[in-house]
C-alpha cells in the first residue's frame, strides 16, 4: 500500500507541472486599436506590444501642425505610416522606441496610423487608428509661376500665393521650408515682394542655360486667420539665352543686345509729359507676350469721356508692368518715333521693329528704362531688380 501511495503523489505532482506550463504559455490582450499578431510554434498567440498614440483614435479637429507621436510603452517599435486617402504621408523620424512626426497634415483630412511593432516574447503586431484634422474656413491656396518654361536671365523663382501671407512669423515657416536649386550652383536670396509674392532671385542675372528647381512643400501651414494650404507645389525653369534691352526715354531710342553685343536699334516714343502718362525709369522684366488686345484706358481708371480716355486695338504686345506698361507695334505714331514722346506710358514701335522684339522677346528679359522722373515701384512688376542685392536680402522674412 505504501509503494502505491508514493506513485500517486509523483504522478499527481507531474500533472500539476504541465498545467503550469500550460499556463504560462498562454497570450495576452492585444494593445490599443485594432490590429493582428502572429503567432507562436504550436499556435498559441504571442503577447501583443503596448502602443500609446497621440492624437488618439476617434480624435477630430486636429490642427494640421499638430504633433504626432508614438510611444511603444512595452515591446519594440518596427514601422510607422501616418497616411490619409489622397496619398499624402506625414513624414517622422524615429528616436528609441518614439516616433514623432516632422512633417504636417492636410487639413481636413482623415488619417490613419498604422503601427507594427515586435512583442516583448518576439511576434509581430499591427494597430491601427484613425483621427480627423481641422476644416478650417479657408484652404489656402499658391502656385510656383513659370513652372517649366524656358525664361530670360532676369527671372526670378516666383511662389505666389491666392490670398495674403502678412503675418510675419506665418512668412517666415513658410520661408524656411522652401528651397531653390540651381545648376550650377548659384548664390540668391529669398525676399517677400508684397504680401502674395515669395520670389528668390540670384545676387545677378542669371547665365545663360541654368537648370533652376524649387519645393514648397507647405502642406499644413498657416497663411492667415484660420487659413491652411493643403497642397504642395513645385517647379522648374532653364534660363535661355542673355537678352537685355535698354529703354532710353528722353532720346527716343531702345537698344537690344545679346552676349554683350547690340543686335538691333529703335527709334520709339515712349509716355508722353504727365502725372498719369510719364513712362517709368527702372529696371523691369518682361512679365507675359500677348500677339494681339484691345487697350482700353478703364482698366487704369480713365473712363470715357475723361481727358486721355482711349480705346485702340494693337500688336505684338509685350508687358513689362502690372500697371499697363507695354511696348507694342504703333503704326499711328510712327512720325513721332525717334523724336518725341507721346503714348500713355507704353513704348510705341514701328510694326516691323515691334514684331521682331515680340518675336524675340522670353518672359524675364530684363528691359532698363532711363530718362523718366517717374520710378517704376517693385512691386507694379516684377521689380525684384530695383533692390541693390544686400537691400532684397532685407526683403526676406528671415533677416
Amino acid at each position: 500500500m505504501k509503494v502505491i501511495s508514493t506513485r500517486l503523489r509523483v504522478l499527481c505532482c507531474a500533472v500539476v507541472v504541465l498545467v503550469v506550463m500550460a499556463g504560462c504559455a498562454g497570450s495576452t490582450p492585444s494593445g490599443e486599436g485594432s490590429g493582428s499578431s502572429s503567432s507562436a510554434t504550436g499556435g498559441q498567440e504571442l503577447p501583443a506590444a503596448e502602443v500609446k498614440v497621440s492624437p488618439g483614435k476617434g480624435s477630430s479637429g486636429v490642427m494640421p501642425d499638430d504633433p504626432i507621436e508614438v510611444q511603444v510603452m512595452r515591446g519594440d517599435l518596427s514601422k510607422v505610416t501616418v497616411t490619409e486617402p489622397g496619398g499624402h504621408e506625414v513624414e517622422g523620424e524615429v528616436e528609441g522606441q518614439k516616433w514623432s512626426s516632422t512633417g504636417r497634415m492636410r487639413p481636413d483630412a482623415t488619417y490613419t496610423v498604422a503601427v507594427t511593432a515586435e512583442g516583448p516574447e518576439g511576434g509581430s503586431t499591427t494597430q491601427k487608428s484613425t483621427f480627423t484634422t481641422h476644416e478650417p474656413e479657408t484652404i489656402a491656396t499658391y502656385g510656383v509661376v513659370y513652372d517649366g518654361q524656358t525664361v530670360g536671365v532676369g527671372m526670378p523663382v516666383s511662389i505666389q500665393f491666392d490670398s495674403e501671407v502678412t503675418d510675419p512669423e506665418y512668412r517666415k515657416a513658410i520661408e524656411e521650408a522652401v528651397s531653390v536649386k540651381t545648376t550650377p550652383k548659384v548664390e540668391g536670396s529669398w525676399g517677400w515682394l508684397d504680401n502674395r509674392q515669395l520670389m528668390w532671385r540670384p545676387k545677378d542675372f542669371w547665365e545663360p542655360g541654368t537648370k533652376v528647381t524649387v519645393d514648397a512643400p507647405i502642406t499644413g501651414f498657416r497663411t492667415g486667420e484660420d487659413k491652411w494650404v493643403g497642397e504642395d507645389a513645385s517647379g522648374s525653369m532653364t534660363i535661355g539665352r542673355e537678352q537685355t534691352s535698354t529703354v532710353d526715354i528722353a532720346d527716343h531710342e531702345m537698344t537690344v543686345t545679346r552676349g554683350g553685343k547690340t543686335v538691333q536699334t529703335y527709334p520709339v516714343s515712349s509716355g508722353k509729359p504727365g502725372k498719369e502718362t510719364e513712362t517709368r525709369s527702372g529696371m523691369k522684366v518682361v512679365i507675359n507676350k500677348q500677339r494681339e488686345m484691345t487697350m482700353d484706358s478703364e482698366t487704369v481708371g480713365i473712363e470715357k469721356g475723361e481727358p486721355g480716355y482711349y480705346k485702340v486695338d494693337t500688336d505684338f504686345n509685350v508687358r513689362v508692368t502690372w500697371t499697363g506698361e507695354f511696348i507694342h507695334s504703333a503704326p499711328w505714331s510712327v512720325g513721332s518715333q525717334g523724336s518725341s514722346n507721346v503714348s500713355h506710358g507704353c513704348v510705341n514701335m514701328a510694326p516691323q521693329n515691334a514684331r521682331w522684339f515680340y518675336e524675340n522677346s522670353l518672359p524675364g528679359d530684363p528691359v532698363d528704362f532711363t530718362g523718366s522722373d517717374r520710378e517704376f515701384l517693385p512691386t507694379e512688376g516684377i521689380g525684384v531688380w530695383q533692390y541693390s542685392y544686400a537691400d532684397w536680402q532685407e526683403q526676406s522674412a528671415l533677416s
